[in-house]
């Protein structure tokens, strides 16, 4: 019974998510809360990353004053958090959804980097969700490697139109090429790594498509709904690919299959988890969608062997 229910909540999930296309959500337009405008870094180095963090907390702190002077508490309370004198951010912007690059670590020395792409429904006011997955990332890697949560883009809402298309992924894609450069800028002979959830698997496909393709060690799609493209092989990049799914991840449901809909493209055609697609699988346990970095887990052991390059410890599906 337990197994038929859990099914049927992922299948109500997916046929919401499908639906949103054909029966957009209507809703007024919320005003937007204001903020300043990003600190003003320059090339960031790694002798500048001390200077760059704490412009970033002042900025922080500025946007934090101006949310609560607007009335918006809650707001206010989560940028006063990262604000904090421990918090550590390679980039923040307050304004609109917010954008954030979070480091865990020591970015300048580590010897290995991950940096995680959320998927839908991650802002500043969700944001609590993708930092706790960064530090159980951390705490596996150990101290000779950084996590940064990036969150470089607006995200699409889970049920939504945008959710179902390439669009906020193809405008993301410059923006994390540009990041993963500038990581290169501040330490060079890491090994970069990025692992991508939900519909970031469509970003980190769109960024590693382009004709610059994106240089990094390992890419890795877990809980995706598709890529956009058809194959790995497709990708402009030298990375290994890797894919995982939960046994229990709704997005199993959604229909990996691209789509002309009154004149866009839904979809995202193939199954990362596919033969076909030509990833490599790695096991990723039996949790749900929201799972695949906590601790104990069996995705969490993986996508760390995976970030350290260990893949002959690599567990597979």
């Amino acid at each position: 019974m337990r197994i038929r229910a859990g099914r049927l909540r992922r299948t109500l999930l997916a046929t919401g998510v499908a639906a949103a296309v054909v029966l957009p959500l209507s809703a007024a337009a919320r005003p937007e809360i204001p903020a300043p405008a990003p600190a003003s870094l320059g090339h960031v180095t790694a002798s500048t990353l001390t200077d760059a963090y704490a412009a970033n907390r002042a900025n922080a702190r500025e946007a934090a004053t101006m949310a609560e002077r607007y009335g918006a508490g809650d707001r206010a309370a989560a940028l006063r958090a990262m604000a904090s004198p421990d918090r550590r951010f390679l980039a923040f912007d307050g304004r609109g959804a917010g954008r954030t690059a979070e480091v865990f670590g020591d970015l300048a020395a580590a010897e290995s980097v991950a940096v995680l792409v959320p998927g839908s429904d991650t802002s500043l006011d969700s944001y609590g969700r993708l930092r706790s997955g960064a530090l159980a990332l951390r705490d596996e890697l150990g101290p000779r490697a950084a996590v940064v949560a990036w969150l470089g883009y607006e995200t699409p809402g889970t049920v939504s139109p945008a959710v179902l298309t390439t669009g906020r992924a193809d405008q993301a894609a410059p923006a994390l090429r540009s990041f993963v450069a500038d990581l290169r800028g501040v330490n060079a002979h890491a090994r970069v790594s990025l692992l991508c959830h939900s519909y970031g698997s469509v970003v980190c496909a769109s960024a590693a498509s382009g004709p610059r393709g994106l240089a990094v060690a390992d890419i890795a799609f877990y809980g995706s709904p598709g890529t956009g493209v058809d194959k790995a092989a497709d990708l402009n990049t030298p990375a290994r690919i890797w894919a995982g799914r939960g046994a229990d991840d709704w997005i199993a449901d959604v229909p990996h299959t691209s789509a002309d809909l009154f004149g866009t493209t839904v979809g995202f055609g193939t199954d990362p988890v596919s033969r076909g697609f030509g990833a490599r699988l790695f096991a990723a346990g039996e949790g749900g969608h929201s799972d695949y970095l906590k601790p104990g887990s069996a995705s969490l052991d993986n996508l760390a062997r995976i970030v350290r390059g260990d893949e002959p410890e690599v567990t597979h599906a």
